[in-house]
């Protein structure tokens, strides 16, 4: 038996492999013991270092968890695949097209479709030329067929349509839940917003605050702005102002209006400095700068829907 697979028992100094020293304790899972009695001999000896070894892995644990979560995160939406400009962050200011499963801002949406020849092409798809649907049935069996591919935001759309029981699908929240899940694993951020609002809110299961939180973390971990709103609202309630302001700022970063108003709410009561007031419109604006163009700028004076800011 080699030097590195010796074990010694905390409480006797025995030595033997790990079979045979098996006994581990089962808080901080650092010593180990030959059997149950000489563990429970030297529990009284052993739980003070046992309860600071834990509080410490716990704290460390909750260290690396706020790195992760108040890194600046990726952004929900990759750039238009056809202006290569930042895409909105709002819900506004962009279109899913169920067709190719590529996601368009507004002002490409907006702007008129060529042919090869020149001609325009009335409603059809800006990336892939890709005609309307002419029916709702046509429209459904786009998406399922984007679904069955494994396209994140497809999922999602379907679990909204399951929630409302809108597009011939019928109200069913189970299964909005179970797509949603699906659909967050595949990289939907938004997804994890929904699931963690069903928790928030009690709908189809019971209120789990606990939950709820856990799921805003890792929407907005993913990028999602609304998620991050949420969180910074939920600790400006638990009196825990340095990580709302924490929260609202990367919001505003990413564009959120919402995060924006809180700020503007927090310094007009006297929460928030001048600085973070002033760094956080700073932020804003910048954002604005990176998603804004003329061709986008028509769109939303023309169409409600394509109102990016």
């Amino acid at each position: 038996m080699s030097t590195d697979d010796v074990s010694v028992c905390a409480n006797c100094g025995k030595e033997g492999n790990s079979n045979e020293i098996s006994n581990i304790c089962n808080k901080c899972k650092q010593v180990k013991y030959c059997n149950a009695a000489c563990k429970k001999k030297h529990r009284h000896k052993h739980k003070k270092e046992c309860e600071e070894y834990v509080s410490l892995a716990a704290q460390r644990a909750a260290e690396l968890h706020d790195e992760k979560l108040f890194k600046q995160p990726p952004l929900k939406n990759e750039d238009c695949p056809i202006c290569f400009l930042r895409m909105p962050s709002t819900t506004y200011g962009w279109r899913y097209m169920q067709c190719c499963g590529k996601v368009i801002c507004g002002g490409c949406v907006y702007a008129p479709v060529y042919d090869n020849q020149g001609n325009t092409m009335n409603d059809c798809c800006p990336f892939c030329r890709t005609p309307p649907p002419i029916s709702e049935e046509e429209d459904i069996k786009r998406i399922k067929k984007r679904m069955e591919v494994g396209d994140a935001r497809a999922i999602y759309n379907i679990g909204i349509y399951y929630r409302d029981g809108r597009h011939r699908f019928p109200q069913d929240h189970a299964k909005a839940l179970k797509l949603w899940h699906r659909a967050a694993e595949l990289g939907c951020s938004e997804a994890y917003c929904n699931i963690a609002s069903v928790y928030e809110k009690g709908r189809s299961m019971e209120v789990d605050k606990e939950k709820a939180k856990r799921y805003f973390e890792l929407g907005a971990i993913g990028g999602d702005e609304m998620a991050r709103y949420n969180l910074g609202v939920i600790e400006m309630k638990a009196g825990n102002m340095d990580r709302a302001l924490k929260h609202f700022m990367i919001a505003v970063r990413n564009g959120y209006t919402g995060s924006m108003d809180a700020m503007r709410k927090l310094y007009s009561h006297g929460n928030v400095t001048k600085e973070d007031y002033t760094k956080a419109l700073h932020s804003y604006q910048e954002y604005l700068g990176e998603i804004k163009s003329a061709q986008r700028d028509k769109a939303a004076a023309t169409d409600e829907e394509f109102r990016y800011y």
